[in-house]
């Protein structure tokens, strides 16, 4: 395979559209939230570009993307898709393209992911001038309270026990978001003629 993008444009198309294809889901994510359905696309068109061509196809679409969403939303929203979507989509395509198995690309992405969150709490913080990670953990607090009442228990949960709370929470729901971006993957880039490695047995039976 030639080297992009040195000698086959098709790369250089492909890239480009991949990556306005990616701006694109973003900005109708934004203007128009769908929950997790646009959501789980994100980092798709990036790992194709690895899947049909190599890593630097990857970087490239995801820095056009950044460039794009910089110029249509602005240079926050571009940050916050490059981290952690961006670099999400650039190691999902290099894991598949090396036919890690989900076990392992899960784990990784949703580390990348979840680090991915604690960088746009310390980001969103320092754009507002307010600590959202507290704001968050007094959220947590009413939340605990309220459901050790419903069970009949008036202790107070300590601190400790919040932030573990809050960031076997924050795991937690990056660990379901990345299973459902492997699911979506698994389904639509086998029909594009890039498949990825296939989902352990236990899946598939759930699947069939």
């Amino acid at each position: 395979m030639s080297p992009f993008p040195s000698k086959d444009p098709r790369a250089m198309v492909e890239t480009a559209f991949l990556a306005s294809t990616t701006a694109m889901l973003f900005l109708i994510n934004y203007y128009f939230p769908l929950g997790p359905l646009l959501r789980m696309l994100f980092p798709l068109p990036t790992a194709l570009a690895y899947l049909r061509w190599n890593g630097r196809a990857a970087w490239m679409a995801m820095i056009v993307t950044a460039l794009l969403l910089a110029i249509l939303m602005g240079p926050t929203r571009s940050i916050q898709y490059i981290i952690p979507h961006g670099l999400v989509g650039v190691t999902l395509g290099y894991l598949w393209k090396r036919d890690f198995p989900w076990s392992g690309s899960l784990s990784i992405a949703t580390v990348i992911s979840s680090l991915g969150t604690a960088f746009q709490f310390v980001f969103l913080s320092i754009l507002l001038g307010e600590n959202l990670w507290t704001y968050s953990i007094v959220q947590i607090t009413g939340f605990l309270n309220w459901l050790m009442q419903l069970f009949g228990s008036l202790e107070q949960p300590d601190f400790a026990a919040i932030q573990t709370f809050a960031i076997a929470a924050i795991v937690f729901s990056n660990f379901a978001y990345q299973l459902l971006v492997h699911l979506v993957a698994w389904i639509v880039l086998d029909r594009l003629g890039n498949p990825i490695p296939a989902p352990p047995k236990w899946i598939e039976s759930l699947l069939a």
